[in-house]
């Protein structure tokens, strides 16, 4: 998002309560207060996990797609004032090491507390109240709506990745569970 100007963006405010990681193990998004999808891309979690934490409060300036509960991140400001800036993935910006030797067969069930969306608005899964989250590709994702539901009670099998920031599961399949 290197073109749009973060000062002329929205700003929200609020409490870090968790942080999403992709099925490669990278930082790609966080929770504010128990509602708020922020998504950034994986280019800066390596920015992010420096200056933001858990319990920590963090500025937002971002695009939100229509129809989706997303807000894009175009800015981060963390508490220490740092302010983290999507300006492309470039020569300067890594993400997170991915760990893909670390991917095992596993499960997870739950109910579902927030569907979750990529930058543009895409379904890509879902938070389930246990803070796993579920992710798929965004076609999949458009085919199993009903289960990536808030409230409902799902049952996935994939692949999990998990990290010191959170666990992922690559969901193969899923089914509704009680």
């Amino acid at each position: 998002m290197h073109w749009i100007d973060p000062a002329s963006l929205p700003e929200k405010k609020g409490k870090v309560s968790q942080f999403l990681v992709n099925p490669h193990g990278e930082l790609d998004g966080l929770i504010l207060g128990r509602s708020l999808l922020v998504h950034f891309p994986p280019h800066l979690g390596r920015q992010v996990a420096r200056h933001v934490s858990v319990g920590s409060t963090v500025r937002v300036r971002g695009v939100k797609p229509r129809g989706a509960d997303v807000l894009a991140a175009v800015s981060l400001t963390a508490e220490d004032n740092a302010v983290i800036i999507d300006n492309g993935p470039g020569e300067t910006s890594h993400g997170m090491h991915p760990i893909e030797g670390r991917r095992k067969p596993g499960e997870a069930t739950g109910r579902v507390m927030l569907s979750l969306f990529g930058p543009k608005g895409e379904l890509r899964g879902a938070l389930l109240e246990n803070g796993i989250s579920l992710r798929m590709a965004p076609h999949a994702a458009s085919e199993l709506v009903d289960y990536l539901t808030p409230g409902t009670f799902v049952h996935a099998w994939g692949d999990v990745v998990k990290t010191r920031y959170g666990t992922t599961l690559d969901a193969e399949s899923i089914a509704f569970s009680e």
